[in-house]
């Protein structure tokens, strides 16, 4: 489980990363500002033809817009990457549906995203009381690997381990809504007693 103390961290490191993609722009733009003024003033004081200048200006005016182009998209995807709205990297948002007494100490769970080349820790974000026994635990995990071989563990200290297998493309595409409740694929808990295991936990989720 990501602690307070690491989003801290992270959220640290992405505002020093946006801040120096930012100077960086500026200072692209200011070379390329300066650049321009002193070809233009060379320009005037030596003669070429009319239609060379056209050229030669021309040249130099496309080659200023792709420079600040350029600063502008680093400077974009630096923001989406630090707002988690970078397109390249979706994620899962996903809600976890489970006995109350199962789900008490949140600040113990640990959730990882197990695929068949790498692990990743999930972000949990919550619970929800629902009132009739179960509670809801939220999270989101980023889909960083293209395959369709995806496993969510989610491991209770002292109360179990929860395998649910995430039905999705390898290139999954994004939804606005979240899908059918899936039952669990495989539970390890000495708590589950006489309660159904497919009828007690079970998760919904949809890629962002």
């Amino acid at each position: 489980m990501t602690t307070l103390s690491s989003l801290w961290t992270e959220s640290a490191d992405g505002q020093i990363g946006i801040l120096m993609s930012a100077l960086s722009g500026i200072a692209m733009a200011l070379a390329v500002a300066l650049a321009m003024t002193v070809y233009f003033r060379l320009s005037y004081r030596m003669s070429y033809s009319p239609w060379r200048d056209v050229v030669r200006h021309g040249l130099a005016t496309l080659a200023a817009l792709i420079l600040f182009a350029f600063a502008a998209y680093d400077m974009r995807h630096a923001a989406a990457a630090y707002l988690g709205l970078n397109p390249s990297k979706p994620a899962v948002e996903f809600e976890i549906r489970m006995p109350r007494e199962t789900l008490t100490a949140v600040s113990d769970t640990q959730i990882a995203l197990h695929t068949d080349r790498n692990q990743t820790l999930a972000l949990v974000g919550g619970v929800q009381e629902l009132g009739d026994g179960r509670s809801v635990l939220r999270g989101a995990v980023a889909l960083s690997q293209r395959t369709a071989d995806r496993v969510l563990v989610v491991n209770l200290p002292g109360k179990g381990t929860f395998e649910f297998r995430l039905r999705l493309a390898a290139e999954p595409h994004r939804s606005e809504q979240f899908g059918p409740w899936h039952l669990a694929d495989r539970i390890a808990s000495p708590l589950a007693g006489s309660v159904a295991p497919q009828d007690a936990y079970t998760i919904r989720y949809r890629v962002l």
